[in-house]
């Protein structure tokens, strides 16, 4: 090795290679005899190559470091060195070994021709970091949960004893399956057990299961190669569950993913990495997994339909959100969170009235609380007055309460129906604008019966007397 580092061929080949190369590079016997310097080096130096090549590399810089990294055989990567002409570089000093051990001879190259293009990299490399933060921080903004204990709304029993499990779920980091009819607010609960854990300042994800094609769900959640399936995109693309690594994922719609794709979750629940579709390479994750469903999984797990491993994976904690008709204590306060909301989105003030709201709160409400929301701002937009009353109701809340107002076990057959009777003729009233041939063609009774009974009722001609 020594003697081909000294050979005509070993010199044919620097020149042949390094010579017109931007690189400054330079080869030494174990001596610290120079070589071979390239050009660069030479231009670099300032000095002519003939002038350098058969000496001791001391002689030609007497502040080198090389012979030291000769003798001791250890070399230096990426040191500052001050050269004789006054330039400062970056350098390696690299002694070269036979199959022994034993130094034959020295490598040397300059990394950064000066210290200011070094500091101008680093300048640079600090202007990409401090982009790459801002660009982070504006995806995360679009990535966090938005809600916090104090925006669930309520006071009845059963919506405290929710609340309390938010709190008890945010001091731990288990996976946590959230269930209750559609409308409750599911999602809500879980962006606040979310926020008032150690995760909050980390990415929050959503995806809806039911919302995404088959053939697509294991490449949004995962991620994907580039060239895995036609139309993937150039570079690949990242996943849900690399965008919430160190935070949390939030499986909406659970009980909608296919059973091949409950395998692949399980596998990533378990293992705690997922492989992106087209890729063969392992990828780690920290990720707490939260998931919701309005469908019975104990009852799908039975029919086949839902893993049971992955069932108990998911559900480590269960919370189950109850449906409004269970917490009635609670509507008129949502009501007026929500006309609130209403009020500041559109500058448009409206309250309810005391049998308006008493109508409100008889109602079913088969599609909860995001049937609340909706049908408020539905009154809110329709209605002229400021205050909302039972005719501003749709029909078929104000026409379910009849039964609820009038307990016929309570009051009797006759005060039922005479009750009952006159809430018909008051709705009808306000209906057809007093117009009253039209609203005997439509109760089938003569003109004269419908006289008799605004005057037994004391219903007057007037909407807006009306009591």
């Amino acid at each position: 090795m020594d003697d081909f580092i000294k050979s005509e061929e070993f010199l044919e080949f620097c020149h042949k290679t390094f010579d017109n190369m931007p690189v400054t590079i330079d080869f030494l016997d174990k001596d610290g005899r120079m070589l071979y310097i390239n050009n660069a080096f030479a231009d670099f130096l300032q000095i002519p190559r003939e002038d350098m090549v058969g000496k001791i590399v001391t002689d030609i810089n007497a502040t080198s470091k090389f012979l030291e990294n000769l003798k001791k055989g250890k070399a230096d990567i990426a040191i500052c060195h001050q050269f004789p002409n006054g330039k400062k570089a970056i350098v390696h000093r690299i002694p070269i070994l036979n199959n022994k051990g034993e130094v034959v001879g020295g490598f040397g190259m300059i990394v950064f021709g000066e210290i200011a293009e070094v500091k101008k990299l680093v300048e640079k490399f600090d202007v990409i970091n401090r982009e790459l933060s801002l660009y982070k921080n504006y995806v995360n903004k679009f990535n966090m949960a938005k809600y916090y204990v104090s925006d669930i709304i309520g006071v009845s029993d059963k919506i405290e004893k929710c609340k309390d499990q938010v709190k008890k779920f945010s001091k731990v980091d288990l996976n946590v399956l959230v269930s209750g009819e559609s409308g409750v607010g599911k999602e809500l609960f879980v962006h606040a057990i979310h926020n008032a854990s150690e995760r909050k300042n980390n990415p929050f994800i959503t995806i809806n299961c039911s919302a995404i094609p088959e053939n697509l769900i294991e490449s949004e959640l995962f991620g994907y190669e580039k060239g895995a399936f036609t139309g993937a995109k150039k570079g690949g693309n990242i996943g849900k569950f690399e965008l919430a690594n160190n935070g949390s994922i939030f499986l909406d719609e659970i009980g909608e993913m296919p059973l091949y794709m409950q395998a692949k979750l399980l596998r990533v629940i378990q293992e705690k990495e997922i492989v992106r579709v087209g890729g063969d390479r392992n990828i780690p994750i920290d990720v707490r997994v939260f998931s919701a469903t309005n469908r019975n999984l104990k009852n799908m797990v039975k029919e086949g339909k839902f893993r049971d491993d992955l069932y108990y994976r998911l559900n480590v904690l269960s919370l189950e959100i109850p449906p409004l008709r269970e917490r009635k204590d609670d509507i008129p306060l949502l009501t007026e969170r929500f006309l609130r909301d209403f009020y500041k989105k559109s500058g448009i003030f409206r309250s309810f009235s005391d049998k308006a709201m008493q109508n409100f709160i008889n109602y079913e409400w088969p599609g909860n609380i995001r049937e609340l929301k909706n049908i408020i701002g539905k009154i809110c937009v329709n209605t002229e007055e400021k205050l909302i009353n039972e005719k501003d109701l749709p029909d078929y809340i104000y026409k379910s309460n009849y039964n609820e107002k009038y307990k016929i076990e309570d009051i009797g057959l006759g005060e039922y129906l005479n009750s009952l009777e006159r809430d018909i003729l008051k709705d009808m009233l306000v209906k057809y604008n007093n117009n009253k041939s039209l609203i005997s063609r439509k109760l089938k009774i003569p003109r004269i019966s419908l006289y008799r009974k605004l005057e037994k009722y004391n219903l007057t001609v007037n909407t807006e007397d009306i009591s």
